[in-house]
Formats: structure tokens, sequence, C-alpha cells
């Protein structure tokens, strides 16, 4: 056991590692929200006749969530979607008796992370953070952590630095051209005042000058702009899972759903096969 005095010294040695973990926003549970983001993802797609997308993580912090496509996914309903023999394995409960759209996500050719300070997976103190974050006593949540930081270090995301807004057309632009940007927001602009949210939209329009783009959110009610609010009261304990469609200067927006504990409990709305809004 160190003493008084060498605790200390320890600390004053490591001054600046701690303060630098203690500033950075950590998240250890995006993958969670893979079973949100995965038939809105997919929905997008079929409705522009994607055949390949570019995903735009806004606000990222690991960004595990940008291994989407490559996750397993297993609904209360008996519905299963996603890779069933990948090493992540992911569960939520349905609320409701609508069932998800069964489509799959077409080819991921481009994973882009934006943020003011976003994680690396592939750089070993990014990682000791992330670990370092976990609740002690949760071997299981560490061994999950583990097998999802793996997967995303064998396609890890291009990764922005700055502000995730002014960089958003740059991000955009990074995806190929013959792929549909799909830019995503989970529980990210709730950061954000509302003029920031309304300066979103309009490089998001920016970022479509010259193609589609999609975005689909998961936000609570009435904190995305545009995006339909069911009648549901703010600060009513859920969120609304958005999708939008972006082009020629016009925005089409829809709730597609709502969702309970980060993306562990959805209910979908939208019929599947939905035409485009």
């Amino acid at each position: 056991m160190l003493s008084l005095d060498a605790a200390v010294d320890t600390l004053l040695q490591t001054i600046d590692e701690v303060v630098g973990m203690a500033v950075r926003r950590t998240q250890t549970f995006e993958s969670a929200r893979c079973a949100v983001l995965y038939p809105a993802l997919a929905e997008a797609a079929h409705r522009v006749g994607a055949a390949a997308v570019g995903l735009v993580d806004v606000g990222c912090s690991p960004g595990l969530d940008l291994q989407v496509d490559r996750v397993g996914l297993t609904y209360g309903n008996g519905q299963v979607l996603g890779d069933p023999s990948s090493p992540v394995q992911l569960s939520a409960a349905i609320r409701g008796d609508r069932r998800l759209p069964t489509r799959a996500i077409p080819d991921v050719v481009a994973r882009i992370g934006i943020g003011r300070d976003p994680l690396d997976v592939t750089d070993a103190d990014d990682v000791r953070r992330l670990r370092a974050c976990l609740t002690r006593g949760q071997p299981e949540r560490a061994a999950e952590l583990d097998a999802e930081l793996a997967l995303a270090a064998t396609a890890p995301p291009l990764l922005l630095r700055g502000d995730p807004v002014e960089l958003l057309a740059e991000a955009v632009a990074r995806v190929p051209g013959d792929a549909l940007p799909v830019v995503t927001t989970t529980w990210a602009l709730s950061q954000l005042p509302l003029e920031q949210r309304l300066r979103f939209l309009h490089r998001l329009d920016d970022a479509a000058a010259g193609r589609p783009v999609a975005w689909v959110s998961a936000e609570g009610v009435g904190v995305a702009p545009a995006v339909p609010t069911l009648g549901d009261r703010r600060a009513s304990g859920h969120s609304i899972i958005g999708l939008a469609l972006v082009e020629q200067s016009t925005l089409r927006t829809e709730a597609v759903g709502r969702c309970w504990s980060r993306g562990r409990l959805l209910s979908w709305l939208a019929p599947a096969g939905s035409p485009a809004p």
C-alpha cells in the first residue's frame, strides 16, 4: 500500500494524464445503439436505392457504432439482423407489434467519425481510457468491450478532430461518390445549444449540394431539429428515431421509431418497405 506522500508524488508526476482523462468525455456503451441504427440505416439506403453507404458519425467517442453492419443483433420479438457470426452479439427488447424491416445494410465503403476529441481504437492509451471507465466488478461488460474494440480495430474509422458541425461537409465529401453518405447522431445534438443544432441543418444542406445525403438520428424528444415529435412531451424519458433525406436543398424527415435506455428497447413505427417521405 502506498503511503500518502508516495501517492501524492505519483499523482503529481502523472497530473497531465489524469487531467486529460477527466476532461475527455468517454462513452463505453456506444455499441448498444446499433440495435437502433441498423434498421434505420438499412431503410435509408433502401429508399434511395443505394448499393453502398458511407457512415459519418457526429460527435463520436470511440466510434464503436460505426461497426453497426458488422455486429449481430437479436431482438425481443425473435428477429435477427446483422452478422450472426460476428464476435459481437447484441440484443434489444421490442415494444409494440410492428416488426422491423428485415433488409440488410448495403456495403459500407467509408467509416468516418467527427468530434472534438474522438478516441482512437488503435491507440493503446485511448483503449486504456475506455477500459478504465468501466464500472468495477463487471467482467462480462469488460469482455464485451474487448470484443467490440477488437472488431473496430480491424476496420478503424477515419477520425476528424474539431467542431463536428463545421466538419460535417468535409466528412461527407470523403464518402466515395457512388455511395450514399449517411450521417448519424445518437444523443450528440443534445450536447449542443439550439443555435448549433440549427447550424447542423444548414451544414447538412451544404453537404448535400451535389448528391443526396441521409441523416439517421436518435435524440430526445424535440432535440433533433425538423424531426417530428409525434406529439410526445420533451424530457419524457424516451427518444425519437428520425430518418431524414436531403436532396437539392429539400429536407424530408420522418420519425420511424421510439427508443428507451439508449437503444436497449425500441418501438418501430414506420411500415416495412414504406416509400420515401
